[in-house]
């Protein structure tokens, strides 16, 4: 049976010198820019090689196509959105759930600050999920922040089912998602009114019911 969490077209290899590294995402930072220019069916890897000033085969040696380049963009940005979550974990854990949840407008908040350091950062959340060929990428991406966040909330109520947890959480994070790119979108709900009304929706998804035993 094939694995469908696994991209099925071509990718490069990582770059390990340091002048790659930089060329990679200097590609990268003109992708974002474009994305947001011109839109997720007319971006090319043309476009993107003249846009950076090189030819399309020098282009090729970081990415073998159109979705390795828009896939390692996409890549990219749930990396540092990851980061600040993490981040966020360790700060608030000691506090227990109580902590995290009071803290949750903090999250959204500093989620929201990295989309907008991204070159085409609400572009690239479209893309995730308007291109078929990269949803393993953003399950993959989603299942890892899940299985994170499930490790605090065990380590935190050892005596709750895990699997039940593992479902609200991811759950959970699918909305965290959604509301930052309504934060970016919806000029009709103020930012900070999002984030408290998301936070008492996932303050809901957690709360402890009769049932909760069954995974």
């Amino acid at each position: 049976m094939p694995n469908h969490f696994v991209p099925d077209f071509e990718r490069a290899s990582p770059p390990v010198q340091d002048r790659a590294h930089r060329t990679r995402e200097r590609l990268l930072d003109v992708a974002g820019e474009l994305l947001g220019e011109v839109g997720i069916e007319r971006i090319s890897t043309n476009m993107v090689a003249a846009r950076a000033g090189m030819t399309p085969p020098a282009l090729y040696r970081h990415f073998r196509n159109k979705y390795d380049l828009l896939g390692a963009l996409c890549e990219r940005l749930m990396r540092r959105q990851d980061d600040v979550l993490i981040a966020w974990l360790d700060r608030w854990r000691p506090l227990g759930q109580a902590g995290l949840s009071a803290n949750l407008g903090e999250l959204f908040r500093l989620t929201a600050q990295v989309t907008d350091a991204e070159p085409g950062g609400v572009w690239i959340e479209r893309v995730l999920r308007a291109v078929p060929q990269l949803a393993p990428i953003r399950i993959a991406s989603h299942r890892y922040v899940t299985d994170r966040i499930t490790d605090v909330f065990v380590e935190l109520a050892p005596e709750r089912d895990r699997a039940v947890l593992w479902r609200r959480v991811r759950l959970a994070v699918e909305l965290g998602y959604a509301v930052d790119e309504m934060a970016h979108e919806e000029d009709r709900i103020a930012p900070e009114d999002l984030f408290a009304e998301a936070a008492r929706a996932i303050e809901a998804i957690f709360a402890e019911r009769e049932g909760d035993g069954d995974a």
